[in-house]
């Protein structure tokens, strides 16, 4: 191997393991509250939405490798921020049925789950039973709501 080369990998293994010094957070706040739901709409919740959008996430082994690492955490705290079904009561109902109906919008274009995450997740993906029971349970809800329940 060539000194320039050698000096090269050299650069590149020291960097990777300096990126392991830059703390990450990983953290599941308590839950406020949850969503009401049913058992089987919780079931597809929790398999294919709740690591991004709960407070109840389970950190894979690479969530404390970086650069990856990074990223997981990124995704988790703009989840999060767009919807956390674990501080469900701080969305007031107008909130809370807008936000039904985006999640809805959102997996009937594809663009939840994230491909990314269905890569090591598969069994995340939803299948057209799941998107059912999604939408029978978001139509329940949003009829709760616009009833004052």
């Amino acid at each position: 191997m060539s000194r320039p080369v050698r000096n090269g990998v050299i650069v590149v293994i020291a960097a990777f393991a300096l990126a392991q010094l830059v703390p990450v957070p990983r953290e599941n706040p308590p839950v406020e509250s949850e969503v009401a739901v049913t058992p089987e709409a919780r079931a597809v919740l929790v398999r294919a939405c709740f690591d991004c959008h709960s407070n109840q996430v389970v950190w894979p082994w690479y969530s404390r490798v970086a650069p990856v690492s990074w990223l997981v955490a990124k995704d988790v705290r703009e989840g999060r921020e767009q919807l956390n079904y674990s501080t469900w009561s701080r969305y007031d109902a107008r909130r809370q049925r807008k936000l039904l109906k985006e999640t809805l919008k959102e997996i009937d274009e594809g663009e939840m789950p994230l491909a990314i995450y269905l890569v090591r997740h598969p069994e995340a993906k939803l299948s057209p039973a799941d998107r059912r029971v999604l939408q029978q349970w978001v139509d329940e809800r949003i009829a709760a709501l616009d009833a004052g329940l």
